[in-house]
C-alpha cells in the first residue's frame, strides 16, 4: 500500500495504520531513526484527523470545533472565525469514531458526550443528538504552548523574570499552589510548567479526567478517570484516584481540573503535609478561593462552611491566576497569598502581584515588599 486517503480510509485498527505507514518510505531518504518515526507520525496524524488535519498542523489555530457538517470554526489568536470547509454527517460521524478509536472513549446513546485526549496531546470534546438538537458537536482544543517551561512562558509574555523566579522558589520550598483562570486561559500549560519545576528526586503523580499533564520530570505517574461500561459499572471517578495516589508514595500530587466533591479530597490530602497543585475555573483568584470553599459541599451534607474555611485557609499557600487577553495573549493577572486568617467563614487573601498596563505597556506591581518574607507561611524562607 503506497498511499493512504485520509478521509476514504476505512475504520481499520491503529496497528493496520501503523503497519501501512511503515510500508510507504520505500524509495524514501531518510538519515535515521528519529526522521522515519516523524515521517509515520505525520502520515498517521493525517489519517486520523482526515480533513482537518491542516488545521491540526496550523500552530496558529488554538480550537476547532464543528456545531454542523457545514459550520465549522476555528480560533485564532482568541478570536473565532467560519472556515469555508463543508463536510457531510457522515463524515463527522466517521472522523470522530477514527479519533475514538485511539483515545478508547466511547460515544453511545447510554454515553452521549465523551472527553478524550487525541493524539498530538490536544482534548476531544463530542456530544450527539438527541443531547444536540440535530448534529453532532465538536470541539477539539490544542494545546499550543504545551510543555513549555516557565522560562520559555516567560518568552512568550506569559510573566515576567521576578514571577518566574518567585515561582520556582515557591515550587522549591512546597508551597501549594491553584492556577485559576476561564477556559483557553492557559491553566494547564502553567501547571505543567510548574510541575517541571520540581526537584529530579520528587516523585510526581497525576490525577486528571483525560491525560493532558507532560511534565518534564523524571519519576512521574498519570492518573486518568474511567467512564462506568455498559452495564453501568467500572466507573472510576477523581475522588477515587485521589485516594490511590496517596497509597503511591508521592511527594507532589497534582489533580488537573477541581470541579466538585473532590475537591474535598485534595485539600484533606494537602492538610497531611503534601505539596500539591491544581487547576480550577474562576473570574479572579479571590473567585476561585471562595469557589473552593463551596465545592467541598458537594461532598455531602454533613461538609459546612465552618469546616471547609480553615480546612482551605491552611491548605492553600499560592493562587496565580491566569487570563487571556482581547488580543489572545495570555497572562499572568495576579498571584495572591492565602495568608491563613478567616475573617467570618471568608479565607482572607493578599495581593503579591498585579498585572498593570499603562500606555499599552504590561508591568507587574508588587503590593506587599518582599513576598519571600510573607511566604514563611511553612516555616520556611524562600530562596533570594
Amino acid at each position: 500500500m503506497k498511499r493512504i486517503d485520509p478521509v476514504q480510509t476505512p475504520l481499520v485498527s491503529r496497528g493496520e495504520l501503523i503497519n501501512h505507514v511503515e510500508v510507504i518510505p520505500d524509495d524514501a531518504d531518510f538519515e535515521n531513526r528519529q526522521n522515519l518515526d516523524k515521517y509515520e507520525q505525520t502520515n498517521l496524524d493525517r489519517i486520523e484527523y482526515g480533513v482537518l488535519n491542516s488545521f491540526i498542523q496550523d500552530a496558529g489555530i488554538e480550537e476547532i470545533w464543528i456545531n454542523s457538517p457545514n459550520r465549522i470554526f476555528i480560533a485564532r489568536g482568541g478570536v473565532s472565525e467560519l472556515t469555508n470547509l463543508v463536510l457531510t454527517s457522515d463524515q463527522v460521524r466517521d472522523l470522530v469514531e477514527r479519533l475514538l478509536m485511539w483515545g478508547g472513549r466511547r460515544l453511545d446513546l447510554s454515553h452521549p458526550f465523551v472527553d478524550a485526549r487525541l493524539p498530538d496531546g490536544s482534548r476531544l470534546h463530542a456530544s450527539i443528538p438527541d443531547v444536540t438538537a440535530e448534529h453532532w458537536a465538536v470541539n477539539i482544543r490544542k494545546h499550543i504552548l504545551r510543555g513549555k517551561t516557565l522560562e520559555e512562558l516567560q518568552e512568550f509574555g506569559v510573566l515576567d523574570s521576578r514571577l518566574s523566579l518567585f515561582l520556582k522558589n515557591c515550587v522549591s520550598a512546597g508551597l501549594n499552589i491553584l492556577v485559576s483562570g476561564s477556559t483557553q486561559a492557559g491553566k494547564t500549560t502553567l501547571l505543567n510548567a510548574l510541575i517541571g519545576e520540581t526537584s529530579v528526586s520528587s516523585r510526581v503523580i497525576t490525577v486528571e479526567e483525560v491525560f493532558e499533564l507532560r511534565p518534564r520530570v523524571p519519576d512521574w505517574v498519570a492518573l486518568q478517570t474511567r467512564a462506568a461500561n455498559l452495564e453501568g459499572e467500572g466507573e472510576i471517578p477523581l475522588r477515587k484516584l485521589i485516594k490511590e495516589a496517596l497509597r503511591m508514595r508521592p511527594t507532589h500530587l497534582i489533580v488537573g481540573e477541581i470541579r466538585e466533591a473532590e475537591s474535598l479530597d485534595l485539600l484533606i490530602a494537602l492538610n497531611s503535609g503534601l505539596p500539591g497543585m491544581a487547576t480550577i475555573h474562576a473570574n479572579s483568584g479571590r473567585d476561585a478561593v471562595a469557589k473552593l470553599q463551596t465545592l467541598p459541599l458537594l461532598a455531602g451534607e454533613n461538609i459546612s462552611h465552618r469546616f471547609i474555611a480553615p480546612v482551605v485557609a491552611s491548605a492553600i499557600d499560592i493562587v496565580v491566576h491566569v487570563a487571556m487577553e482581547a488580543d489572545g495573549k495570555r497572562a499572568i493577572q495576579e498571584i495572591l497569598f492565602v495568608n491563613g486568617r478567616i475573617e467570618g467563614e471568608r479565607v482572607e487573601t493578599e495581593t503579591l502581584f498585579s498585572l498593570e498596563i499603562h500606555n499599552g505597556k504590561s508591568n507587574y506591581r508588587q503590593a506587599l515588599g518582599d513576598p519571600n518574607r510573607i511566604l514563611a507561611k511553612r516555616g520556611k524562607i524562600l530562596e533570594e
